[in-house]
Order: structure tokens, then sequence, then C-alpha cells
């Protein structure tokens, strides 16, 4: 069990890095947007690019979020067993979502289901929602950060294909949730595609997709081809920045899998828009801490 000034520190800095997130984008999610707008040739996607790059410089001067809507934080914590917080993450994540909503400011995302009632402090029954890994032979834990925003990742969708459908079937899936639903994320999208065995399963693995680097590719050469053929296709629609045409609809198409059983196939589809919230951080047993998502922070 952690000393009560231990879990005073990692909650500051947590609640420091939480506030950040809204404010910053990620360094691949920067550099990615950079190159699509030097390789765009439609005049109206270049002007809305400016406008998010102009948004960008100022929430970063001004210290303040980038998007009106900071979402609801949700942790995803790989955690060492012998991490000596262990016990206390779980209140140290709560208590650095009340910090990072008073120092962000961050909205007030986080209504009680059923009561209707905002809690106004983005906490609230299992929120923020935290998605655990133990890994037994680890003494730190990475801890990501995501703002999930009710027009990107929370409408996302999942369903369970009959094998009969196969891969086709994902490929149709992933169109058909893109295209119905997509321009509501402000693209250029990042998309978590999860293939599994179950529609909860191929959910949680589609988020954990869009928690992955831009540009890294799934293990499988099978499934990193359909990754790139999935972002090519998608591409092609020419949905454009924001919906109004161009050359890219995604800045990318993530794929996550685990094995299936043999009668199903669940496939479901995250989607993070162009502002994609999300943040990386490493913590080593002495609460020493290094920030793997964003270059050159400073909390």
């Amino acid at each position: 069990m952690g000393d009560a000034s231990s879990v005073a520190l990692m909650t500051d800095v947590m609640s420091k890095f939480t506030a950040y997130i809204g404010k910053r984008l990620p360094t691949d999610v920067k550099a990615k947007l950079a190159e699509l707008r030097a390789r765009e040739t439609n005049d109206m996607a270049n002007v809305i690019y400016d406008s998010m790059a102009e948004n960008q410089e100022a929430a970063d001067r001004l210290n303040r979020p980038s998007c009106q809507d900071t979402g609801v934080i949700q942790y995803f914590v790989t955690a060492g067993a012998k991490f000596p917080l262990l016990g206390e993450l779980e209140e140290i994540l709560r208590a650095a979502t009340l910090g990072a909503t008073r120092l962000g400011p961050l909205r007030h995302n986080a209504v009680e289901a059923f009561d209707e009632k905002n809690t106004s402090t983005n906490t609230g029954s299992r929120i923020p929602w935290l998605d655990w890994e133990i890994v037994p032979d680890d003494d730190g834990v990475t801890i990501e950060v995501y703002m999930a925003g009710g027009g990107c990742t929370l409408p996302g969708a999942s369903t369970v294909l009959m094998p009969g459908q196969g891969y086709e079937g994902v490929v149709d899936f992933v169109f058909d949730v893109i295209t119905s639903r997509g321009v509501n994320a402000c693209p250029p999208l990042l998309v978590g595609v999860g293939v599994s065995t179950a529609a909860e399963t191929a959910a949680r693995l589609s988020k954990k997709a869009i928690l992955r680097p831009i540009g890294s590719h799934h293990a499988n050469p099978r499934a990193a081809k359909m990754e790139t053929l999935l972002e090519e296709g998608l591409n092609e629609l020419g949905i454009g920045p924001q919906g109004l045409t161009g050359s890219s609809s995604v800045m990318g198409v993530n794929i996550e899998s685990s094995a299936r059983h043999p009668s199903t196939i669940g496939v479901a589809v995250s989607t993070g828009c162009w502002a994609h919230r999300r943040g990386r951080i490493r913590f080593e047993a002495d609460l020493s801490y290094e920030i793997l998502s964003h270059d050159g922070v400073v909390l």
C-alpha cells in the first residue's frame, strides 16, 4: 500500500496530464494532419485544414481545451502486478479526473443514467471508465488517457457476423458505419476496428485500436494488409475534412484482433475525430514518469 505523499504525487501528475490532453494533440496526430494538408488539392479542404491548425495554435497559446466537448474521461491501464500503488490507482484516477476538470477546465460530461442528473464533476457511476490489463512481471504502469466525445468514439457500433459473411462482411460493416455516421465525428478520422469473437470483445478491441499510434500496423500480415486496403478504400469516398470533400477521409485504420469462436466473427468500429485527444504516460515504481505520446511536454 502506498503512502499518502505518493498517492498525492501521482494524482497531481495525472490531473495535469489529463487536463493537458484536452488542449494539445499527440505528436503522431499533429504530424498526420500536416501530411494530409500538404498533399491535399481541394481548396475548401485546405481552408479547413488551416482552420484546424489555427485552432490548435490558439488552444496552445491560450492554454484552454481545443474542443468544447472534452468527452467522457477514459483510462486504459496496463499495470504491473508489482506496481506499488496498484490498489490505489482507481481512486487516484478518479481524483485526477476531478483535478483535471478544474484545471482544464473540462466541460461537465458525466450524467447519471436514469436519474438524468449531471454530476458537474466528470465523475459518476463507473466514470471515469477504467479498462484494466495486468502484467505479471512488471512494477510500473502505463496509462492511456482518452477523451471520448459525443461525436467521435461514443457513437461506435458492434455486431456479430455469421461465418459465411467472412472478412468481406467485416469490410462491409466498416464501410456501412463510416458512410452512415462517420461525418458525425469530424473527419479525417482515425478508425479503430475490432475483430473478435463477440460484440463486447470486438468493441473493446476497436477502442484499443485507436489508442495505437497512427502508422503502426497489426503484427499479422493479413490484418496489416486489411488495414491498408480499408484506409485506401475509405479515402476513395472523398469525405474530406469535416465531411466537406477532399482527398482523405481518414488518418488511418488500425485493427486489433483476438482468436474467435468458429461460428462467429465479432466486429466493431470506433472512430477518433481529427482532434484525437489521447495521451500515454508511463510510471516506474518510484513514480518517475515519461510521457510517450507528446514530444516536449512540461506539466
